[in-house]
């Protein structure tokens, strides 16, 4: 499947020892990017083995239901939840993360989860394993505030990715079977420890401005000794884009 760079002109700098990324869809671009996104919809709320188990079961208007419930429908619940969903794409496809899908586990489709944003795991064949920890913010009209939230929930844990959201991370792992690698998580957190050098922290931003000026100062603000990547995507009309992949999203799923 395409990356988001696909769709997305980006444009790249250096801030003090970190890096800053600027992507930018246009009007044209964004319908391929709406085509995109909505495509990956339905493997963040549900796995493919989920959903083939009950289309199988049941039929194709039973298992649209199933993920269609699974879906926010408010403004708010939908933005959050696909600022996190872009974070991770590009965690996955840009930086070549694996990453846990935590939406699938939400109490509630309205209510956003707790914890580190996204958790990504990375092995190394020549060094030890590696970590992203990432925080994602999406907003119509980002501001200085939100970026200095997303700092600062990065900065706790020293910067580090929480025990308790590794603790997630692993359990998932187990329960779909992978146990390899939830050994070798378990590993670095609870015999060997994590250094800084193996974290990558991720700030991102899904907005419908330009991100890059507060992205700057606060890259150029920050002090910590964990390597740290910015990445600012902007789409034009940013509400209407986000219902445009939820709505798209749902016909798939009903035809498909």
């Amino acid at each position: 499947m395409h990356r988001i760079r696909k769709w997305a002109t980006s444009a790249q700098e250096q801030v003090g020892g970190h890096q800053l990324l600027h992507m930018v869809a246009t009007d044209a671009s964004s319908k391929l990017g709406i085509n995109w996104t909505a495509t990956v919809i339905p493997r963040q709320y549900a796995s493919s083995q989920r959903i083939a188990s009950i289309l199988s079961r049941f039929g194709k208007p039973q298992a649209a239901e199933y993920l269609e419930n699974k879906l926010p429908t408010s403004r708010k619940a939908r933005s959050g939840d696909l600022g996190e969903i872009l974070a991770g794409q590009y965690a996955s496809r840009e930086l070549g993360y694996r990453i846990i899908t935590r939406l699938r586990w939400k109490d509630h489709p309205e209510m956003a989860m707790r914890g580190d944003d996204i958790i990504g795991v990375r092995i190394s064949r020549s060094g030890p394993i590696g970590f992203l920890n990432g925080e994602s913010k999406s907003r119509a009209h980002l501001n200085a505030a939100a970026v200095e939230d997303a700092d600062e929930a990065l900065q706790r844990n020293n910067g580090l990715p929480s025990p308790h959201a590794l603790a997630f991370v692993t359990d998932r792992l187990f329960e779909n079977g992978d146990d390899d690698l939830a050994l070798q998580i378990d590993r670095a957190q609870l015999q060997q420890g994590i250094t800084e050098q193996q974290v990558l922290q991720l700030l991102f931003t899904f907005t419908g401005n330009d991100p890059s000026t507060f992205l700057r100062n606060n890259t150029a603000k920050y002090s910590g000794r964990v390597k740290r990547l910015a990445v600012g995507l902007e789409v034009p009309q940013h509400q209407a884009f986000i219902e445009s992949v939820y709505t798209k999203a749902v016909a798939i799923a009903r035809s498909s």
